[in-house]
């Protein structure tokens, strides 16, 4: 069943991803901007857990959105997200092989603690060149995940509308392997907007979408 709702959703990824490729195209053109994206002045100003874990860090970027359901029924679907798990809600062609990001919060999924694996690609074990590790987590409200050259801090605060959803990476481009380096930087130069904007977009669309069916539990 995976793989036929796989390729019945190939024709709606590949229209999405072509959708998105002015945004990948052009990305460092508007990397002002797009490093902020939806965050406010205030949130970009604002100090994170994590925000001195990478020195000399050349691309930091702060982003957010609102969503219309409370911490605890967004927080779910930070908990289970990575390749082999229910996918990162974004191109999943290219960051998860083309399945599909799961639409359900799944239950075995939910149990992720401090020292495991959120693993970015779908090949091998997770490592620390193939995954982030989770640092520390405050549920509903936070979760810092590491590796050794990059921090990504997810901060979920209440307001009265839901959820205000504030991402913020930090990445360092390792030049001592220049190869290493540009790709690092080819590929959060050009990739992480497009890939960022569809993922918080499809945390907010998934929340949501299941707030309205009146279930917030996993499957």
């Amino acid at each position: 069943m995976s793989l036929r709702r796989g390729l019945r959703q190939l024709p709606h990824q590949l229209a999405a991803l072509l959708r998105d490729l002015p945004l990948f195209a052009f990305a460092p053109a508007i990397r002002g901007r797009h490093l902020r994206w939806g965050a406010t002045h205030a949130e970009v100003a604002a100090r994170l857990p994590g925000d001195d874990q990478v020195p000399g860090a050349q691309f930091v970027a702060t982003r957010a959105i609102d969503i219309a359901v409370p911490p605890a029924g967004v927080w779910p679907w930070l908990v289970q997200v990575g390749a082999g798990r229910a996918g990162w809600y974004s191109h999943d062609l290219l960051d998860n092989l083309g399945k599909p990001s799961a639409t359900e919060i799944i239950a075995p999924l939910q149990h992720l603690a401090p020292g495991d694996w959120v693993p970015m690609s779908p090949f091998g074990t997770p490592s620390e060149k193939t995954a982030f590790r989770v640092e520390s987590m405050r549920p509903p409200e936070l979760m810092v995940w590491t590796k050794p050259d990059s921090v990504w801090v997810w901060q979920l605060t209440a307001t009265p509308a839901g959820t205000r959803l504030v991402t913020r990476v930090h990445v360092r481009y390792d030049w001592r392997r220049p190869w290493l380096g540009f790709f690092g930087a080819l590929l959060m130069e050009f990739g992480d907007f497009a890939m960022q904007r569809r993922m918080l977009r499809g945390i907010k669309q998934r929340a949501e979408s299941l707030a309205r069916r009146g279930s917030s539990g996993p499957s």
